[in-house]
């Protein structure tokens, strides 16, 4: 089976960064792995929806009725509007935060165990323009992996540990924005076995 070429502008941060973490959400929820766990986006498309219907509804009811007589219904749409976007952009920023991936799996060894993975990530830029006639310094993707595996639905906790890691983005994509999939799969799985082994 072939695979999709992902090809991105590298120039632009944003597309790498999603390049990389829509390749973990893939390798991670392949049915042998781990089942993710979609709560984030959940409460963000129901903020989302719920901000474009009362929107919508607003912007009808100010279209029927009267100009005079629709405002105070119309101030109250456009207020539980902005209260609504704004929650949904704090959700992102404090609960969120850069978490890519959440999952779990139970496994069977001698008792019901269940493991959940935490991926977040981040762009690395260089800390300070190179040096006159020194090599420019690539950004980075920094990803951490935090893992935990309990028993007796999350009561006893039998191992936690944290995995860090910073690869330069050019490591994973050529001059042209090709992304080098096996390349970073492999590292990718690597750092998921050494969390799951407990090395930190």
């Amino acid at each position: 089976m072939e695979r999709e070429v992902i090809k991105v502008n590298n120039m632009n941060m944003t597309e790498l960064k999603n390049a990389c973490d829509d390749a973990v959400k893939k390798l991670l929820s392949q049915p042998d792995l781990f089942i993710e766990n979609h709560t984030h986006t959940d409460v963000k498309l129901a903020l989302g929806w719920a901000s474009v219907l009362i929107a919508g509804a607003t912007a009808l009811y100010g279209w029927k009725v009267e100009f005079e007589q629709s405002k105070p219904l119309v101030w109250t749409g456009v207020i539980l509007y902005v209260i609504l976007t704004s929650l949904s952009t704090l959700y992102s920023f404090f609960v969120e935060k850069n978490t890519v991936f959440v999952g779990k799996r139970k496994m069977l060894a001698k008792r019901i165990e269940t493991e959940r993975i935490i991926i977040s990530s981040q762009t690395d830029f260089p800390s300070s323009a190179p040096a006159k006639g020194a090599a420019h310094e690539p950004p980075k993707y920094s990803v951490t992996l935090q893992y935990v595996r309990s028993s007796n639905s999350g009561k006893s906790l039998l191992a936690k540990s944290t995995v860090n890691s910073v690869k330069g983005y050019n490591e994973f994509f050529d001059e042209a924005g090709t992304m080098d999939q096996e390349r970073f799969e492999k590292w990718l799985a690597g750092l998921v076995e050494k969390v799951v082994e407990g090395e930190e």
